[in-house]
């Protein structure tokens, strides 16, 4: 659940309230009814109005901007790849990989064969 006094943006208008789709308000007020479909009231200082808004509709200032700036390094990674012709660093953006860093660390859990002999031996004494 949101706090009051957040700074959220209109994501969807799924009511067709003829929400300021893009707009910024400022949450007021919790809608505790459960009678009705309704999570918050937003207040739009620009209408200077107040919506009644399902928690669908709207979302944080801070998690657009988040989603915005990973979509921008995505796109600059990939056009530095395509730039230097970088085949491995295009496929792994592409794919959503994040690094091959686990498979080395999938190398370092494999036991020695003395190893996994002297485990079985202390087990086997137990």
């Amino acid at each position: 659940m949101l706090r009051l006094g957040e700074r959220v943006i209109f994501i969807e208008d799924c009511l067709e309230q003829n929400l300021p789709i893009g707009g910024y308000g400022y949450i007021i007020a919790y809608d505790r009814n459960n009678d009705n479909i309704f999570d918050y009231v937003i207040r739009v200082p620009k209408d200077n109005k107040h919506y009644y808004v399902p928690a669908s509709d709207i979302e944080l200032e801070e998690v657009l901007l988040q989603q915005e700036a990973a979509q921008i390094e995505k796109e600059a990674l990939i056009d530095f790849a395509l730039a230097t012709k970088n085949e491995e660093l295009f496929r792994r953006v592409m794919n959503g990989e994040a690094s091959p860093e686990p498979e080395k660390e999938r190398d370092k859990e494999v036991q020695s064969r003395e190893d996994f002999i002297k485990q079985i031996g202390l087990k086997a004494w137990i």
